[in-house]
């Protein structure tokens, strides 16, 4: 897939490391009360990242800076989990950024973003984070929006741009922005794929050549679940079970059919096909819209 960067920049995006370096790259466009974008990630940017970016740029139009935050968050991290080996890229991850129209790189420690230590307070997902992702990693869900919650008081953005990959992120995220009148709007970029399916993620990079290869299984079987969308809902699950049983090698958490909402599928309209599996040591996620038709 080919990417057209956002417009032009001369040099690279400022970076941030602070709170109040952050405040100073923002006064000129909060004084002249123009909209700011955000595209939160953990870094080792890809094209997916990429056209997060370029989507923010696009919805802001020239003059709204976007700001592209970089953090791994340890909170969404549970025991065992790979918080020390996430793969970091900085000076890639800043090259990135300016090639596709961002203006601020905002890359605070720990110490900046959690300055007395693990939060007393944090934000609770409520029964959303405890399915599917949840089940698996308690906890992660009650991460994701504390920092989320506190990135929005920090860059005070007007709207911000997250990935259809992580698709129960960005279901939870939008119920959190709702549900406490946050006041920012939450667009949803679509996945970017490689040639052959497999959704780009930056724990691809964990995969080795063979792992990789099985990993295709994944978005094979939710093409052919999609596929089988007219044929309602019992088919589109059989439909992609058959063919995650060509990989034994994959080790399946959850396939799931949910409501646009991560809610029970409806009998016909729109739904969401979820898939999550170990391949090896990496654990991976996909999903794809499904639009269900009336059996018979």
């Amino acid at each position: 897939m080919t990417l057209t960067p956002g417009r032009a920049r001369t040099g690279r995006p400022v970076v941030a490391r602070t709170r109040e370096e952050l405040a100073r790259a923002l006064d000129v466009t909060r004084a002249s009360g123009g909209r700011v974008g955000l595209v939160p990630t953990m870094g080792a940017l890809h094209a997916g990242h990429a056209a997060l970016v370029d989507e923010a740029r696009q919805r802001l139009g020239e003059a709204g800076p976007v700001v592209v935050s970089i953090f791994v968050n340890p909170l969404q991290f549970g025991p065992g989990e790979d918080l020390d080996r996430y793969p970091r890229s900085f000076d890639s991850d800043v090259e990135v950024c300016g090639r596709h129209g961002a203006d601020i790189v905002f890359a605070p420690s720990v110490a900046e973003v959690y300055p007395d230590g693990q939060p007393q307070v944090s934000v609770d997902p409520g029964p959303l984070g405890a399915v599917l992702e949840g089940a698996t990693r308690p906890g992660h869900y009650r991460g994701v929006l504390t920092v989320v919650a506190k990135l929005f008081g920090m860059v005070r953005p007007d709207l911000a741009v997250f990935g259809q990959k992580d698709y129960q992120q960005l279901v939870v995220i939008r119920r959190m922005v709702a549900d406490l009148s946050q006041g920012v709007e939450i667009v949803g970029g679509e996945t970017v794929r490689e040639d052959d399916g497999l959704a780009l993620s930056s724990r691809n990079a964990y995969l080795a050549d063979s792992e990789r290869r099985t990993a295709l299984v994944l978005s094979r079987a939710l093409v052919a679940g999609a596929s089988a969308g007219p044929r309602g809902a019992d088919e589109v699950l059989a439909a992609a079970g058959r063919v995650l049983e060509e990989e034994p090698a994959v080790d399946l958490d959850y396939l799931a059919l949910r409501s646009p909402e991560l809610g029970a599928p409806p009998a016909t309209g729109e739904a969401r096909l979820l898939v999550a599996a170990r391949v090896g040591s990496t654990r991976l996620i996909d999903n794809v819209a499904v639009e269900l038709g009336g059996v018979g």
